[in-house]
């Protein structure tokens, strides 16, 4: 398993035993996040199918690693249509480039978003559905058509190219948020620039987080609150009151950054976005539940905390409770979560954490 985050500071004093163990927890879970998979039936349009094709033959099944992207997805799609469904004429006329999806339902699939994200926003749609049993179908179906690509919604070719430029200018606006600037992406070498994408595109963890960990904040514990007063008034955006100075690890780690990188996806709604402090006014970390309740609260309506610790039932959480419920990674994440250590751990390979709202039965 790689080593990354805190132990990126070569040349300073040896890490703590808590320091190892918060690195080794970091790794693991994006670790886990990386090697996430989900399931897709490609079916291509039965009324474009060319001539002599073999109808029997043109679904095509994959696992496809929730951090890559559609287009990146079009080689190992193609291999197989030629290998076995078009005849040798139609693999000569037809054009990768006008290839594009719909799902089942006709709702055209963005192709510069994470296929994790596709997948998690058509689960919160179909929480909305009438006699919907809140499981998506598995395998998520996906249209592919071979001709006529809906240019002025696609807004640009869904090319590798492409999808690598959009993936990039994500990961800068991220850095923007987190920082305040983008001198850690600009700062990268055109080589790493072009390692980070090449650790998507060959979905290698190690290749990838051997750049990404020199624009990723570290996961290490908050800092216990002074009781010490603070001598000037605390901001959304800037270190706790009982921050003391610290090495550069702390300064790099995530309830330090200005802002979470944070997105709320409402089914069939619109996509939110605000600044989201790791700690708020009073040194306090920043949760999942008043992130939510903040931001939508006739969805997430405040709580009153719970008399006992048995209020919910054996394997039961507040998250599976209430009118919604937030969606990370696949995820249905506990209101407890702290933002600061979801947009170092859960965030996605371009920056974004994104919290996708589901519905409730019942």
């Amino acid at each position: 398993m790689a080593s990354y985050g805190t132990t990126r500071h070569h040349h300073g004093p040896p890490a703590s035993t808590k320091d190892r163990a918060t690195d080794y927890h970091t790794t693991l879970f994006r670790r886990l996040t990386w090697e996430g998979t989900v399931p897709l039936e490609i079916r291509v349009d039965p009324k474009e199918l060319p001539a002599n094709s073999d109808r029997g033959l043109e679904c095509y099944y994959i696992q496809a690693p929730r951090v890559s992207y559609l287009p990146l997805l079009m080689p190992e799609i193609r291999r197989f249509l030629m290998d076995v469904v078009f005849d040798e004429a139609a693999a000569q006329v037809i054009k990768e480039d006008d290839w594009w999806f719909e799902s089942a339902e006709g709702t055209l699939l963005k192709w510069h978003w994470p296929i994790g994200l596709i997948y998690d926003n058509h689960t919160i749609s179909a929480s909305i559905r009438p006699s919907s049993s809140q499981q998506p179908a598995t395998p998520m179906r996906l249209v592919l058509h071979l001709v006529s690509p809906p240019t002025e919604k696609l807004l640009q070719s869904p090319s590798a190219e492409s999808c690598k430029q959009a993936f990039m200018g994500q990961l800068k606006e991220a850095d923007f948020i987190r920082w305040g600037n983008t001198k850690r992406m600009t700062g990268l070498r055109k080589i790493d620039q072009d390692g980070i994408w090449e650790g998507i595109k060959d979905h290698n963890f190690d290749h990838y987080w051997r750049v990404a960990s020199k624009v990723t904040p570290t996961a290490g514990p908050a800092r216990p609150q002074s009781p010490t007063p603070p001598t000037s008034s605390a901001s959304m955006h800037t270190r706790p009151p009982s921050a003391d100075p610290v090495g550069p690890t702390d300064r790099e780690g995530a309830y330090n950054v200005r802002s979470v990188p944070v997105r709320i996806y409402l089914p069939d709604g619109p996509v939110l976005q605000d600044l989201v402090p790791p700690l708020l006014e009073d040194g306090s970390t920043n949760t999942l539940a008043h992130f939510l309740t903040t931001h939508i609260p006739l969805l997430f309506p405040p709580q009153s905390p719970p008399s006992t610790p048995t209020m919910n039932k054996p394997g039961s959480s507040e998250s599976d409770s209430g009118l919604a419920y937030a969606l990370i990674q696949g995820v249905r994440s506990p209101p407890e979560a702290e933002m600061a250590w979801l947009g170092a751990c859960m965030a996605g390979a371009d920056g974004w954490l994104n919290v996708c709202v589901g519905i409730n039965s019942g």
